[in-house]
């Protein structure tokens, strides 16, 4: 069995828990939070063996190979760092950092240390997108001309909507696309091949000011604040965006992001649009992918292993009319990552942190875009 220990045990890192004991070959066995009595408490929920109050403690532990980091994301880069220090592999949550300074040097540590790095994008790794990919890749939809979709959410449409991503100290300078928008890039660079070259992009902050409760809140808890239980706080990241695109084959897109997207729970759709064909999925419809034609009728394709391309067919784990959902992608992200450490599989079918600092190094370019009002080339 390959050991490994989560750092962080807010909404992703039970998240993270759950998929790696679905490999069926990988222990949890540790946990570390920001104090004693919190790691124990989440260790003991968690049945997770070890519970340490200081991440450095778990990364002297022998026993633990690799370490999830899924700490907030002003910690992403002390924690990668010290966890690449301390030769364990790793998978990270995105961002990877703060910034494209911090990412690159984080890539350059990976490298030189020869350990397994992985970041977070688990869209990749539903089996639609993967047929995505495949039907792209092997020329069924013919070059392509443009891109477009949204990641659309509602979870801070309210001025009395609170979270720790609301404050760039533990954010960082965007938000919006940061959080949500990296995902969509990282998802239509993956499926169509290409690369994003340069953006134009619009941010409006809609709630310039929130009211941030004086009590504990859970992130996703729904509870309406009540009056004396907040303060007003200044907001200066945004909760909107829509971003021009250009692609390195010279086909052009947009991209549009909304927390404050009334109904809206958690929407990452694309269209893919080629001279032949063109290709959408829905994160909320996950086993349905749209299959547009010009002179034969539309196709709604259901996830079906035994209709898939070979190199789809091993994400789709159970057989057409079961569905498969979100903690299905990074189940299989985590299976080929500890799989390629058992000897298992190739290398390179996992996002790695490289792919995360050019997600940072796309939001960069976007930040600097909508403040100087023009296009800006992405520096890699």
């Amino acid at each position: 069995m390959i050991k490994t220990a989560i750092i962080g045990t807010g909404f992703i890192g039970p998240a993270h828990v759950e998929a790696i004991r679905r490999l069926g070959f990988v222990d949890v066995v540790a946990v570390a939070e920001r104090d004693q009595e919190l790691a124990e408490a989440k260790a003991a929920e968690l049945s997770i063996p070890k519970a340490f109050g200081d991440y450095q403690q778990l990364l002297a532990d022998p026993e633990i190979q690799v370490v999830h980091n899924c700490t907030p994301n002003h910690l992403h880069f002390e924690v990668n760092k010290a966890i690449i220090e301390a030769k364990k592999h790793v998978v990270s949550e995105k961002p990877l950092a703060m910034n494209s300074t911090e990412s690159r040097e984080l890539v350059k540590l990976v490298n030189d240390a020869g350990v397994v790095n992985a970041i977070n994008f688990n869209y990749r790794f539903m089996p639609l997108v993967q047929q995505a990919k495949q039907m792209v890749a092997g020329g069924e939809i013919g070059p392509v001309h443009t891109i477009h979709g949204s990641y659309l959410q509602d979870w801070l449409l309210k001025e009395t909507d609170w979270n720790w991503r609301l404050v760039p100290e533990l954010s960082g300078d965007s938000r919006a696309i940061a959080d949500i928008g990296s995902h969509w890039c990282d998802i239509v660079q993956f499926v169509s091949g290409l690369k994003i070259k340069r953006v134009m992009a619009d941010l409006v902050t809609i709630h310039k000011q929130r009211k941030r409760p004086t009590v504990e809140m859970e992130t996703y808890s729904g509870r309406e604040l009540q009056p004396g239980e907040y303060e007003a706080m200044p907001i200066g990241t945004e909760d909107y965006a829509s971003v021009l695109l250009e692609f390195d084959n010279g086909a052009h897109g947009v991209m549009t992001v909304s927390q404050c997207a009334a109904g809206q729970k958690n929407r990452l759709q694309f269209e893919i649009d080629g001279a032949e064909a063109a290709l959408s999925w829905d994160q909320q419809r996950p086993n349905e992918l749209w299959i547009g034609r010009r002179d034969t009728p539309n196709e709604v394709m259901l996830k079906d292993a035994a209709l898939m391309h070979d190199a789809a067919k091993e994400y789709a784990h159970y057989p057409g009319g079961h569905n498969e959902a979100w903690p299905d992608g990074p189940k299989n992200l985590f299976r080929n990552v500890y799989g390629y450490l058992a000897g298992d599989r190739q290398g390179g079918d996992f996002a790695t942190f490289e792919d995360g600092h050019n997600g940072i190094a796309i939001c960069d370019a976007m930040m600097r875009s909508n403040r100087e009002e023009k296009w800006v080339d992405v520096e890699y």
